[in-house]
Parts: structure tokens; sequence; C-alpha cells
């Protein structure tokens, strides 16, 4: 059977492509595509242990079992870490149905704050709460030239949808704004916008907290940064247990283009 393959950030440079079509048996699992990288690009093996697998845009374990027409994706950590885990929303690949509409948006334009915080505000709310995540202009030492944000773009908007409705329920907020650019961002551009709002000021500064710390855990969105002196991809945290892709990369190589 034929499956198609997609590769994000660092995967992508170490095999030298971001997707292609493998042949694997018709009894393959998720964990066939891991053990013919593993065999066939340098370093890759070395990633295992830390990469996510999705099928057809839902996280998935290694021993998912494969159909025809598959769509695999391999996920390098994403763009940041923190201790938050996968929304229980988005477990087993449902979404709850949304208590209010939420506005989640992924673009490659500037981000217009002022607009966003008006759009979402309402006479009943008490408080409104805004982290705006800014381009800096160095990391760990080494002056930042620019940035390079890439997505997996259809999953990662289910999976903020997902955290928006998870936290109008953890949190008893109203409504949530999340939107995030893709592509080359200045030094001091707006990366990611999230607003909150609520009637009570603690509900909706607990909400932005855990929207963007589990946002930068468990989204697939990359970020690469370019420096004075190289270019690298940035490091992430390992994906919560629950979603990390597992695999063996020993035995025979079923896989074949």
């Amino acid at each position: 059977m034929k499956i198609a393959v997609l590769l994000f950030g660092v995967l992508k440079d170490m095999t030298g492509c971001s997707g292609e079509t493998l042949q694997l048996p018709d009894n393959a699992r998720a964990q066939d595509v891991l053990l013919y990288y593993a065999r066939t690009a340098p370093n890759f093996e070395a990633m295992v242990p830390i990469l996510a697998i999705a099928v057809n845009q839902e996280y998935s374990g290694a021993d998912r079992r494969l159909q025809e027409g598959d769509e695999v994706a391999l996920l390098p950590p994403v763009s940041g870490g923190s201790q938050a885990g996968l929304p229980p929303s988005h477990e087993n690949g449902a979404l709850m149905s949304r208590p209010t509409p939420n506005h989640v948006q992924i673009i490659r334009a500037p981000i217009d704050t002022q607009a966003l915080i008006q759009r979402l505000k309402r006479s009943s709310d008490g408080a409104v709460v805004v982290f705006d995540g800014v381009v800096r202009d160095n990391t760990r030492g080494r002056r930042t030239l620019y940035l390079e944000y890439e997505a997996y773009e259809d999953m990662a908007m289910k999976q903020m949808e997902a955290l928006a409705v998870e936290a109008q329920t953890r949190f008893k907020i109203r409504g949530v704004s999340i939107v995030h650019r893709l592509g080359r961002l200045e030094i001091g551009e707006t990366s990611v916008l999230i607003v909150v709002a609520a009637a009570h000021r603690g509900a909706a500064f607990e909400a932005s907290r855990w929207i963007i710390d589990t946002l930068k855990k468990t989204v697939p969105i990359w970020k690469k940064e370019f420096f004075e002196d190289g270019v690298v991809w940035a490091d992430g945290e390992a994906f919560p247990d629950e979603i990390r892709g597992r695999a063996v990369t020993t035995g025979d190589d079923p896989a074949s283009k």
C-alpha cells in the first residue's frame, strides 16, 4: 500500500525532503515509517525517542495500523516547552462541543493586537488578558537576525481549536482568541497572540498561561532561528508521554519507495 509521509523542522534537513510517498506492506504500522527513516537518514534514529507521530492529522501511537492513502506526519518537538500535557478535549481524536464561539487563526501577515482585543471584548467581561509573544533579538547570548515559523497547518488548527474549547471548560472563561503567525518574522514582531475574556481576572490569567504553555508543548509549529553566525531549528522539550511516538528501530526494513 502507498502512504503519504510529511516531515517537519529538523527532520526535513536530516532526510532532505518535506514529504514523499512510501510503499509499505499491507500490515504495516506507523512504527515502520520511523524504521524506514532510521535506516536511510543519518542521525534520524537518535531522534526517534523524542518524536511524535500523527496519522491523518491526529496524534497516534507507533503501533497504529496503517491503511492505503493514510497521511503520516513525523513531528520533532515543537518550538518551546512546558510541563503541560495534551488537552483532554482532544483525547481519542475528538473535539468537545464549543461552549461559545472562539477565534483561532494561522496567518502570514502581521497580527493586529488591538483589533483582536476589540473583537473579543464584551460589556459583560470583567477582565481581558493578553499574551503577546514577541520575537526577541537574542537567544542564549547569540544575536538573532530574524525567525521563520512553519506548521503542520491543518493539524495545528485542530489543536489550537481544542485548546480554546478546553480553556473555557477548565477556567470558566467566556471566550478566547488564539492567532499564530507563520513565515519570516522580524525582531519585535508578534509571533503568537492569545486574548482571554472572562468575568474575573484570576480565571483569565490562569487560562492565558495554560494556553500558551500547552500550545508550546503540543501544537505542531516549529521555529527556525537565524543568527549572525548560523541557523538552527529551535530546541523543544520532549512531547508528553501520551502523544510521543515510541518505536523499536531494529529488524528488517519493510518499506521501499
